[in-house]
């Protein structure tokens, strides 16, 4: 039996017929950039995170880029980040000639550690004139957190790390759109937690354009305002630049498919959801428990979309062994990510070296994802459980 680490196929041809709809009222408009589209789908987005403004924009990356350059973040600044995440998190920061400040992740969740941040300031910060200051004297302007592969980062701590310290925090919720993190009694949205929000519609996330695009959500006008400006290179009005920003425009046609797609996320995330608990049982059943660490669920009792599973990440003995096994029986897998970002050449000029950052390392060197989507069936499931039991028989 074959199984895909995600197939999209069966998802488009029971959505065709809208999405075609779609695209077409777009062609016959001949609206291509910003359009009634964009604005649609905007104001849908807000409504589905819990927020009163949203940007659509030309992909992940460049929500983050956009929100980097219209808050002036640049050389002499620095931002606290995680060194366990895509490589577009830290690669931003250092675009705009900001200096990307790692520090380590919880073991449990892959997450960035509020208390990693916490020591972090405490040994190698100090406050001149109200500012947060690095020891290299950066100015310390941002915490960006990375919910990663589906799961909220535990936001409170990071909250109150970031007012005691006057620090605006990013959430890089590209992976993340609809989970739920419990705050005061309520469940908030990821990207409507901190300051600002940044999401990715790459077509291989939960809700997936047909190519790249993005969007950033916030609560503030004047920063909204902003936003909307940089991504039309600083230009308002019509050929006249306030200052120099981007070309980050969402398509129409890319905004028109998201907004079809849209209605339909949040029983695709409890698809993964119960395709997740399914796992689970079968790895219990198989009493896999001594090769095998399954993903954390630490608000799964408080709020009801605790895990969107954008990945179903484990932690595997013999890790690069066992992903050799499935793929010789047909089975996709995954290593997100193989080399944490302070490693990466490109960040030599941090100076970090092996040991630095020691859970982010062992989970690049432990961490496989495992195939999941709405409609994986639960034999390809079994299947795929039967020949991790075979692997470590």
């Amino acid at each position: 039996m074959r199984v895909p680490l995600l197939d999209l196929g069966e998802q488009y041809r029971a959505l065709a017929a809208p999405i075609r709809q779609q695209i077409d009222e777009v062609l016959q408009s001949q609206r291509f950039i910003l359009g009634p589209k964009v604005e649609q789908f905007e104001r849908a987005l807000c409504d589905y995170i819990g927020t009163k403004f949203a940007i659509g924009v030309s992909s992940g990356t460049d929500a983050l880029l956009a929100v980097l350059m219209a808050l002036e973040i640049g050389p002499g600044d620095a931002v606290i980040t995680t060194p366990y995440s895509f490589f577009a998190t830290a690669a931003c920061i250092a675009r705009v000639g900001a200096t990307p400040l790692f520090v380590d992740i919880e073991p449990e969740t892959f997450n960035i550690s509020p208390e990693a941040i916490r020591s972090f300031i405490k040994k190698n910060c100090h406050h001149a004139n109200g500012v947060l200051m690095a020891r290299d004297r950066q100015a310390i302007r941002l915490i960006i957190p990375v919910h990663l592969f589906g799961l909220c980062c535990e936001m409170d701590t990071i909250m109150e790390i970031a007012r005691e310290h006057e620090l605006l925090v990013i959430e890089d919720a590209a992976q993340a759109i609809g989970a739920g993190y419990p705050q005061a009694g309520e469940v908030t949205s990821a990207g409507a937690i901190g300051d600002i929000g940044c999401f990715s519609f790459y077509p291989s996330k939960n809700l997936g354009a047909a190519g790249d695009a993005g969007a950033i959500v916030c609560t503030a006008e004047n920063l909204a305002t902003r936003l909307r400006t940089c991504r039309q290179h600083g230009m308002e009005p019509r050929y006249h630049h306030q200052f120099i920003g981007g070309n980050f425009r969402l398509d129409e046609l890319q905004a028109a498919i998201l907004q079809a797609k849209l209605p339909h996320l949040a029983g695709w995330s409890a698809a993964r959801r119960a395709a997740a608990d399914f796992y689970r049982e079968e790895f219990s059943r198989r009493n896999l428990g001594d090769s095998i660490i399954l993903p954390a669920e630490p608000y799964r009792e408080r709020a009801g979309n605790h895990h969107i599973y954008h990945q179903f990440v484990i932690r595997a003995v013999a890790r690069d062994e066992l992903k050799a096994h499935l793929s010789s029986n047909e089975i996709e897998s995954e290593i997100y990510y193989p080399v944490p970002l302070h490693l990466q050449e490109c960040f030599f000029y941090l100076e970090h070296k092996e040991g630095d950052f020691p859970e982010a390392e062992r989970a690049a060197a432990e961490t496989l994802a495992l195939p999941i989507y709405p409609e994986l069936s639960r034999e390809a499931q079994r299947f795929v459980v039967g020949k991790i039991a075979e692997f470590y028989s």
